[in-house]
């Protein structure tokens, strides 16, 4: 079911998004599971369908894993190193630089200490506290947590990060990470991808001709191909968009991010 909302968030830690009927029809591509939100943030109005519909994160906990560490660090200045960590894992999506800081910070603890802060209701840590990419998470959740870092935590915080995720690379690894929002609008935007199940698919490109990233436990998946395209739309932030999705085995990672392209274009244009 298509859902159009509008609300005004009293508090953004624990906004809740309700909905009604939408006027338009957003088709889901034939062999994809979708859920999406997208806020404009100035009104309030809010597009969603299945919102709390629970997903495995992949990357995108790396949202929660840069946040925890920089709420915990307080006042302090980041360290040079923890800092390049934070770069290379929001903009490239390196999974080296989560993992250390996932063990570092108490492992599934950064996920409890989070979604209690924020009030996310369908986040939950992963059943085995070494698989960070198997945090639980929502569409609904995933705009909530873009909503605290806009609004509810310190503005060092939201540079760091925002800063990152206006800066994500086309490529991490051989991996081009460039479909989803940064291809589908025409404005400023900053995304925070999730892939995840894809395997060897596809090989390396002369546009990402990179190394490919050793695969670490938090990316191994039997089931369904994930992909996900998170973050902000506009020149400030204007909107939050965030569109998750799975696909059937024996779907090209190209076809796949054709579509959630296609469908992250027909979300943000509603």
């Amino acid at each position: 079911m298509h859902k159009v909302t509008s609300v005004v968030a009293a508090a953004t830690t624990a906004a809740a998004l309700f909905a009604a009927p939408a006027s338009a029809d957003i088709v889901i591509p034939p062999g994809v599971t979708a859920s999406y939100v997208m806020v404009e943030r100035a009104s309030g109005r809010t597009v969603a369908r299945d919102e709390h519909k629970q997903y495995r994160s992949a990357s995108v906990v790396k949202l929660l894993i840069a946040l925890d560490y920089l709420e915990l660090l307080g006042n302090n200045e980041i360290p040079a190193g923890d800092a390049e960590l934070l770069k290379t894992m929001l903009r490239s999506s390196a999974n080296d630089p989560a993992s250390e800081l996932w063990v570092r910070n108490g492992w599934e603890q950064v996920v409890v200490r989070m979604a209690h802060r924020l009030g996310l209701t369908d986040t939950a840590p992963p059943a085995d506290r070494g698989m960070w990419g198997f945090t639980a998470i929502s569409a609904a959740d995933v705009a909530r947590v873009y909503q605290y870092i806009l609004n509810g935590t310190s503005t060092r915080n939201r540079n760091v990060i925002m800063g990152h995720l206006r800066a994500s690379t086309r490529c991490s690894g051989t991996w081009d990470q460039s479909w989803g929002i940064r291809s589908a609008v025409s404005e400023p935007w900053a995304v925070k991808q999730g892939w995840s199940a894809w395997g060897d698919d596809p090989p390396p490109s002369t546009e990402c001709p990179g190394t490919r990233q050793q695969q670490s436990i938090a990316d191994i998946d039997l089931t369904s191909p994930l992909m996900h395209t998170t973050g902000t739309v506009g020149a400030r932030d204007d909107r939050i968009l965030v569109v998750l999705t799975l696909h059937q085995q024996g779907t090209s990672y190209q076809d796949a991010a054709a579509r959630v392209t296609a469908l992250t274009r027909s979300v943000h244009r509603s």
